[in-house]
């Protein structure tokens, strides 16, 4: 019972002072996992992390599900992933309560107002990246081809994203394997 404990807070102290989500979080796990409770080495530490990269989803979740797993089983995955989980819940939970009792103050609609261009700023550096490793792993014209039949197939044809997706990873597998 000691084991589901450790596992709890192992994943819980990250989960509140990761601040930035699961990739400033690795770090406060990997001292946890690695230093504090001797769970496994940095190798086998850098080898989940590794796994975790390559799978869709949060990082931490996904390393928190599998370290979970490999201390306690099924039940020990489910505690680890829930203290990753719930610092982001409470918090989520206090602010939408905070947000709606105070939707209609001119205050909060500017602070909504003034998030957008950063939201728009990140997800355009997201794209730049995005791009910029596609162009380095493909190269220029494999890029393209990605990029124009994607907008094509999202914007002119209305294909659902999920197939355009599909329809990315089928090309990379014939063509860039």
């Amino acid at each position: 019972m000691i084991e589901y404990w450790h596992l709890f807070i192992a994943f819980l102290i990250p989960g509140i002072v990761g601040y930035g989500g699961g990739p400033a979080s690795i770090p406060l796990i990997e001292y946890e996992v690695v230093q504090r409770f001797s769970w496994m080495t940095t190798q086998e530490f850098a080898e989940v992390l590794a796994l975790g990269n390559a799978l869709p989803g949060p990082i931490a979740t996904k390393m928190a599900g599998y370290i979970g797993y490999e201390v306690g089983g099924v039940l020990g995955a489910t505690v680890a992933i829930s203290a990753t989980v719930i610092p982001s819940l409470v918090a989520m939970i206090v602010l939408l309560k905070l947000l709606v009792k105070y939707k209609n103050s001119p205050k909060v609609k500017r602070m909504t107002a003034l998030i957008r261009p950063a939201i728009a700023i990140l997800l355009g550096v997201l794209a730049y990246q995005f791009f910029q490793t596609s162009y380095e792993a493909a190269g220029l014209v494999q890029t393209i081809i990605l990029i124009v039949l994607s907008f094509l197939a999202l914007e002119r044809w209305n294909i659902h994203p999920a197939y355009v997706i599909v329809g990315a990873l089928t090309y990379g597998a014939i063509f860039l394997a």
